[in-house]
């Protein structure tokens, strides 16, 4: 069995959990996670209709190239009723499984042919087995990561009193084009001062100044997989106090990394973090989940916080990013992408997560 065929059985098997014998699956993402065939339909319908006898069949508009998977096409232009020849081959006596973003425009007219069905969302069909990573997309992962291990290290050095956060994630933008990376995987965070308290600051023209402080979360996109990792520095040596909650939030990081194993809910991950962090009294200031499931893209479905039960799995790829905002004054995040292994996890960066001047 191929790997996309693998895959496609392990989303059966979750169908049937479920009670579904059809769905339609539209995010581009999955259609080529199942397939291997990838294209971005703009406002176009693009549909891979999974059934559990294995007829599955994906439906195109004639814009996009032929696919090479082995499963009936059926074809339609900008101007056919694309969505009659969907209801066409739909089963309207059995439930469907309907993809978490497929638009309303193509669902409802649907669901006006078919009154009978019953369209339940089933994206989890999809999501729960593109969460566990197989090994060529831990392959995949790491080699990203270690790519934005090394643009890290280069953005550390070129960093001085005067550049500004614009020009740095500009840097680190090019960086990334020099390693032949597809793309950024996110707008590069890059945070100088007070601006850290933002945990999405857009980078603009602020200069660096001796004392500030210096948040840069980044990821690269390689070859369809995503890195994401955030360190902070200081410029110049820092404010003994936020030193201090630089340490707080690393060891929160670690602590949380040091519990990761199959088994253990997510939920215990972000409360072993965010108990550190509130016993040293800044419980109020980590304002965000503890981290996210990441993959094709910089944030896939899944996450790590205080009400997701669910338990690590072999596979997993999420981020560990405690972080403490002092409005108006500074913040500090540290984050790592880990990979649950069979018997604990393996930490995907490799940049010092100690606090360090630069400039």
């Amino acid at each position: 069995m191929g790997m996309y065929e693998a895959r496609i059985q392990r989303v059966l098997a979750a169908m049937k959990a479920m009670g579904l014998e059809q769905m339609i699956v539209s995010d581009p993402d999955s259609i080529w996670y199942l397939t291997g065939y990838y294209v971005y339909p703009f406002e176009r319908m693009l549909v891979l209709y999974l059934r559990s006898d294995g007829n599955h069949i994906l439906f195109l508009n004639k814009l996009f190239p032929v696919p090479e998977a082995p499963y009936e096409q059926v074809w339609f232009s900008d101007t056919d009723d694309y969505l009659s020849k969907l209801a066409e081959r739909v089963d309207g006596n059995a439930p469907l499984g309907i993809d978490k973003d497929w638009p309303a425009r193509f669902l409802l007219p649907l669901m006006t042919a078919h009154p009978g069905c019953r369209c339940v969302v089933a994206s989890d069909c999809v999501d729960d087995v593109r969460a566990c990573k197989d090994e060529t997309e831990r392959q995949l992962m790491r080699a990203a990561s270690r790519i934005n291990d090394t643009v890290m290290e280069r953005a550390a050095a070129f960093m001085r009193e005067g550049v500004t956060e614009r020009e740095v994630a500009d840097y680190i933008n090019a960086q990334y084009a020099a390693e032949g990376c597809d793309a950024a995987a996110f707008q590069t965070i890059v945070s100088f001062g007070a601006h850290a308290a933002d945990p999405h600051h857009e980078a603009d023209q602020t200069p660096l100044k001796a004392g500030d402080c210096i948040v840069i979360d980044m990821g690269c996109r390689k070859d369809r997989y995503c890195s994401d990792m955030t360190r902070t520095f200081f410029c110049g040596e820092p404010d003994p106090k936020y030193a201090a909650i630089h340490d707080l939030v690393r060891e929160a990081n670690e602590i949380a990394e040091s519990l990761i194993r199959p088994g253990v809910p997510l939920c215990e991950l972000d409360k072993a973090a965010r108990d550190h962090i509130a016993a040293a009294g800044y419980g109020e200031y980590f304002t965000h989940r503890l981290g996210h499931f990441i993959g094709q893209t910089d944030h896939e479905k899944g996450d790590v916080s205080g009400t997701n039960t669910k338990t690590a799995q072999p596979g997993m790829i999420f981020s560990i990013e405690p972080g403490v905002y002092l409005p108006g004054e500074f913040g500090v995040r540290v984050e790592d992408l880990v990979l649950v292994t069979e018997d604990g996890c393996e930490i995907l960066n490799h940049v010092d997560k100690h606090w360090r001047t630069v400039g």
